[in-house]
């Protein structure tokens, strides 16, 4: 059962003999599907998530504990968001004992913040939740699709991965 709307606008290009001949998808229409599609996927799985923080926090807890122990500051830049929102993030965690603040060994005047195991579970039961609402959903899809999605997984996992700024 595939869900796919219409193929996306080919772009012709005219060859020095005057005949037109498929060049490939346009490169906007498919950025367009493709933020809206990943956008809707994003929401969809949040809502599976039944910890109850909000998603600055549920990020920042991730980084946390994929990245960390991390300083505030390592974390707000890794999180893209502002010094005061990642202290407020950090502040609700701590509250509710997903992470712990530590004297960083090197420099006594640096505080580190890591995951607790309280956190870790929190995070490790919102990813199967997520994993097993969308394993189900993949599940419904006819063998080629889930195939052409597979194939597709290299492309999206290039396209997502971190590169240093310019």
């Amino acid at each position: 059962m595939s869900t796919m709307s219409a193929p996306p606008t080919m772009i012709t290009a005219a060859t020095a003999q005057g005949s037109t001949g498929i060049v490939g998808p346009d490169a906007a229409e498919v950025a367009a599907r493709l933020r809206f599609s990943a956008t809707r996927l994003a929401r969809l799985l949040r809502q599976q998530d039944q910890g109850g923080l909000s998603p600055t926090s549920t990020a920042a807890l991730a980084t946390i504990a994929r990245e960390g122990p991390l300083t505030l500051g390592e974390l707000a830049a890794a999180e893209q968001v502002a010094p005061p929102t990642i202290t407020k993030a950090v502040h609700r965690l701590e509250k509710d004992h997903l992470v712990t603040r530590k004297t960083d060994d090197a420099d006594r005047r640096v505080c580190r913040v890591a995951v607790t195991k309280e956190g870790q579970r929190l995070l490790d039961a919102s990813r199967s939740r997520r994993t097993a609402w969308l394993a189900k959903r993949l599940g419904r899809l006819t063998p080629d699709d889930l195939a052409r999605l597979d194939e597709a997984m290299d492309v999206l996992e290039q396209l997502t991965r971190c590169e240093p700024p310019r």
